[in-house]
């Protein structure tokens, strides 16, 4: 018998999986908006991840601009709709860009997402992404392993890679949440989301999601391209994150491998209808 990770969720949360929350945007309505609007979405992403992350957002029906140097990161976020900060390939100067983007994207009252990659792995990562974690983030996007690390818990991360489950950095993503007021994402195969109350788990995607470069980098420059149109930052990344793993499931159906499935994902990506996103893909906790 094959048992669906919601079957799996269903029988070790049978009360969390029957709860009810109100949701005044439904991820197909976000979704829906999200295209009507072909928001501009600055991403400061690391090197390996720019033509994922560009072609993630076309795919899907955003609009992406690769703009990082002081020298115009704060005037360009005060014109885009959203702003995503990734730290993958650090630098001073790249560091500088980031938080002058930051600067212009909150004086001009746009939501920005934080993406710590591999934070924990030397002290000077570490730092910098303190401090853009003090900078208040209105979304923070990580693996298991670097949300622990952030919330200032022990994890088993190597890299980039995650060393630890979603399920064991539940809780502290929620903690993290509170005392950040960002909303948290930790992605992996069944994602989580929470604002430090709300909660929801979110399933599809594939295994073979992990072996693209990049995707979890082209993931947070898609819950800027949500967060730019949708009110509610919890609820534009529960969209954000059906999508993907709308387009995942479906892209690996096909897939013969990690080759043809990344080519198979952005198709999907612009395939994705707001019906593939129903309610009954995220389960609110």
């Amino acid at each position: 018998m094959h048992i669906t990770a919601r079957a799996v969720l269903c029988l070790l949360l049978p009360c969390r999986s029957r709860s009810v929350m109100t949701i005044a945007t439904t991820p197909a309505q976000a979704l829906e908006q999200m295209r009507q609007s072909a928001p501009l979405v600055q991403c400061i992403t690391n090197f390996v991840a720019m033509n994922m992350a560009a072609n993630t957002l076309l795919a899907a029906g955003a609009s992406p601009a690769m703009v990082h140097t002081a020298e115009e990161s704060g005037e360009f976020a005060a014109i885009a709709g959203a702003l995503t900060v990734n730290i993958g390939t650090l630098s001073p100067a790249w560091l500088e860009g980031m938080k002058a983007a930051i600067a212009g994207a909150q004086k001009a009252g746009k939501p920005w997402v934080f993406d710590p990659v591999a934070h924990f792995a030397t002290p000077y990562r570490a730092q910098a992404a303190r401090e853009i974690l003090g900078l208040g983030p209105t979304i923070i996007r990580g693996n298991a392993s670097e949300i622990l690390a952030l919330a200032g818990q022990s994890s088993a991360g190597k890299g980039v890679d995650a060393g630890d489950s979603v399920e064991l950095a539940e809780a502290a993503a929620r903690e993290l949440a509170r005392s950040s007021g960002a909303v948290v994402a930790v992605t992996g195969a069944v994602d989580f989301v929470t604002d430090g109350s709300r909660g929801a788990h979110i399933e599809g995607g594939s295994p073979l999601m992990p072996q693209v470069t990049a995707t979890g980098c082209a993931l947070t420059c898609l819950i800027g391209a949500f967060a730019a149109v949708v009110a509610d930052p919890f609820e534009a990344v529960v969209a954000a994150l059906a999508m993907f793993a709308a387009a995942g499931e479906a892209a690996a159906d096909q897939a013969e491998g990690p080759g043809s499935f990344a080519w198979r994902f952005l198709d999907m990506l612009a395939a994705v209808e707001p019906a593939w996103i129903a309610q009954d893909r995220v389960i609110y906790v």
